[in-house]
């Protein structure tokens, strides 16, 4: 993939940490499951890399997985701050245990969203898995129950998150610096 040459990417978590850090988060998900079947829920187009590596990480564990769409942040490097759904659940969730998968916890609206659209459907637990928490950027509360990664307050791309579609091949999690608008 070509990069525009007013674009910097810097490599921020390297692929190698990553899937060590989702190998270690699916052994807690497993001890807290206890044997328990699991419904992982990734929200799409972000959190696709990172729920194929965390399903492919369970060892005991029964998985199912789905796949919701949201968008909140549009072509642009700033969330708009209203969420829309553009794809729904399959299948019902309810009395399942549910782990809502997704790439970056940031402002918290898309999470907070989610969470309140999915308790309506009665899962018998609901837990949110976070690749990447951002939290100088919360605006609404979340509490994440499982991150993978703290970062800094900056743009990143790669390992599925995008800038306008692009990047998200990187197996790295890069910042991406763009030129002064």
């Amino acid at each position: 993939m070509a990069k525009r040459s007013d674009e910097h990417l810097k490599v921020l978590i390297r692929h190698s940490a990553l899937k060590g850090r989702i190998r270690e988060m699916a052994r807690q998900m497993e001890r807290e499951l206890k044997g328990e079947r699991v419904h992982l829920i990734g929200v799409l187009k972000g959190a696709c890399i990172f729920l194929s590596d965390l399903v492919r990480s369970f060892k005991s564990t029964d998985v199912s997985i789905d796949f919701m769409a949201v968008a909140s942040y549009g072509k642009g490097k700033e969330s708009s701050g209203q969420v829309r759904l553009y794809k729904d659940l399959d299948t019902s969730i309810e009395g399942l245990n549910v782990i809502l998968v997704e790439d970056i916890l940031d402002t918290g609206l898309t999470l907070n969203y989610l969470c309140r659209v999915l308790k309506q459907r009665k899962p018998k637990t609901l837990r949110i898995a976070a690749l990447l928490d951002k939290p100088e950027r919360r605006i609404q509360e979340v509490n994440a129950d499982y991150i993978g990664f703290k970062i800094p307050n900056e743009f990143v791309v790669g390992y599925g998150l995008d800038y306008a579609e692009r990047y998200r091949n990187l197996k790295d999690v890069c910042i991406l610096t763009l030129p002064p608008q």
